[in-house]
């Protein structure tokens, strides 16, 4: 359900980073900074890059960037920007199955992937992700922080662990889609197996993490 709200919302996707917030871009401009400082020449692997917002932002820096998402329309758009074909490859991939990528990286990112897990998969992403890394990556994660109003209306069902954001899509389509949101206290206890050097920020709109794989 996940890959096609987000085939159908591919156009439009970009139009989130650019809001008339000052708190907002002020956010995004911090996460952009720190990626480039940790993923400086360093071998990167990107998971739900999406149409290659965050990919772009850190292409100058790295050694090599290998990008994957589940979206073939989403990867249309990424591979329209011509980023640096001697550094950046997209591929089309599963988050969950990242065997199928070739070979081995010491800097991984998710941005705004996390809130899109199931509770119940969490782990199972993380040691999925966390396998295709070298003892001693840096792996670096964003996503929002719940805001009342933004984004939609946020479901909650009886008896379910997950909640929900009902999406309208330009074209007036509705969607619930799973967004479920984390306290800086509940990232750290969920990271705290995995990492070393664990370092958290909840800021106004965005949450961002930073870790070395333990």
């Amino acid at each position: 359900m996940l890959t096609e709200y987000y085939g159908r919302r591919a156009g439009e996707y970009e139009q989130i980073y650019f809001r008339d917030d000052p708190v907002r871009q002020g956010e995004q401009e911090t996460i952009a900074t720190t990626m480039q400082r940790l993923f400086r020449d360093r071998r990167v692997l990107e998971v739900a890059c999406g149409t290659g917002f965050w990919t772009e932002k850190i292409s100058s820096v790295v050694q090599y960037l290998c990008a994957v998402d589940a979206s073939p329309e989403m990867l249309a758009i990424a591979r329209s920007k011509a980023l640096p074909a001697d550094k950046v490859e997209f591929r089309q991939g599963d988050a969950y199955a990242l065997d199928s990528v070739p070979g081995r990286f010491d800097a991984a990112v998710a941005n705004f992937w996390f809130s899109h897990l199931p509770k119940s998969r969490v782990d199972e992403f993380l040691a999925a992700f966390h396998a295709r890394l070298v003892p001693g990556a840096v792996v670096f994660m964003a996503d929002n922080v719940y805001l009342p109003g933004i984004g939609g209306e946020l479901i909650e069902r009886p008896g379910v662990a997950d909640t929900f954001k009902m999406r309208t899509l330009s074209d007036g389509s509705r969607q619930a889609v799973l967004k479920n949101y984390y306290s800086a206290t509940e990232l750290k206890n969920i990271l705290h197996g995995f990492a070393t050097d664990l370092n958290v920020h909840n800021g106004q709109c965005f949450w961002w993490v930073s870790y070395i794989i333990a």
